[in-house]
């Protein structure tokens, strides 16, 4: 662990490349952790909202007796915005958190890798893409890797890293003991279709919505019955609405198609609420109405 702590000692600044629920939470907690944080999103309303959102939260530990009004201060004075992607010249550690599409993070990245200092790592947030495969988009794929962040970022303490197929030792290590200096515990994963979290979660919440197509129960008879007998803290129905049906449906695609296997295909009532427009809570209707 000594060249690790070393190297996160070398890491003052983070960038932090979109600024969604995803990037604004990953914002909030490193700047909650001491790091200077820079935030860029393509669109300046969604920066705004995200600073309003990391105040929300801010605000509720607080209330809640987790932070002292003083630390609130201090990392909101840490935050600050990026009009452009060329603002992340000078930063220590990038994290991209941009839309789960293949394409827009390779392009991303490919920027990212132009305009930051060779050497420094380049962390994506994708909750299924090839590692390997975005980090082909840059001339450093041994600093690139997965640092797939638990929705809500300020909450969740686990952070699957996913290692790519040139990810570098060095490039790992600096991202273990990083996640621990945020308070987050760091779990490897190889660089599969959905690596652990999702190669397990989506295949549950598909099965789940095949049981309600099929008439096996309600949603709120399979959503109890997980809470209930398996001890889950959310049923998978009311998980997969948190989430976002169309997410669902696009990460059960990855893993369909990236391992050819038919038992991954999206159960059919998944994408019909997806072509409605139900998509979960973010549209006020999935397999509940919010």
């Amino acid at each position: 662990m000594g060249e690790s702590e070393a190297a996160i000692r070398e890491i003052k600044t983070v960038g932090v490349v979109g600024a969604g629920t995803m990037g604004s939470g990953i914002a909030q907690v490193f700047a909650q952790a001491g790091f200077g944080v820079r935030l860029h999103d393509a669109a300046p309303a969604a920066v705004e909202r995200a600073r309003q959102a990391i105040d929300r939260s801010l605000a509720k530990f607080v209330e809640k007796g987790r932070l002292a009004p003083a630390d609130r201060d201090a990392a909101l004075g840490r935050l600050t915005t990026a009009a452009a992607l060329d603002d992340f010249a000078d930063v220590d550690c990038v994290v991209e958190a941009v839309v789960e599409k293949r394409d827009v993070k390779r392009q991303i990245l490919g920027r990212l890798d132009a305009i930051v200092r060779p050497g420094v790592i380049l962390g994506t947030n994708t909750s299924s893409l090839s590692i390997t495969d975005l980090g082909s988009a840059t001339r450093r794929p041994e600093c690139v890797l997965g640092m797939h962040f638990m929705n809500p970022v300020p909450l969740m303490t686990l952070v699957e890293l996913v290692r790519g197929q040139l990810t570098s030792d060095a490039a790992m290590a600096t991202a273990v003991a990083l996640c621990r200096a945020l308070g987050k515990t760091p779990v490897e994963a190889a660089d599969y279709p959905g690596f652990i979290a999702n190669r397990i979660l989506m295949p549950m919440i598909n099965e789940a919505a095949f049981a309600v197509m099929e008439g096996v129960g309600t949603p709120e008879a399979i959503d109890t019955v997980m809470k209930l007998g398996m001890n889950h803290p959310m049923g998978p129905l009311t998980l997969a609405d948190f989430i976002g049906l169309d997410v669902c449906v696009a990460i059960l695609d990855v893993l369909h198609q990236g391992l050819g296997d038919p038992k991954y295909r999206a159960c059919p009532l998944l994408r019909r609420l997806v072509a409605a427009g139900h998509l979960g809570r973010k549209s006020g209707r999935g397999f509940y109405a919010y």
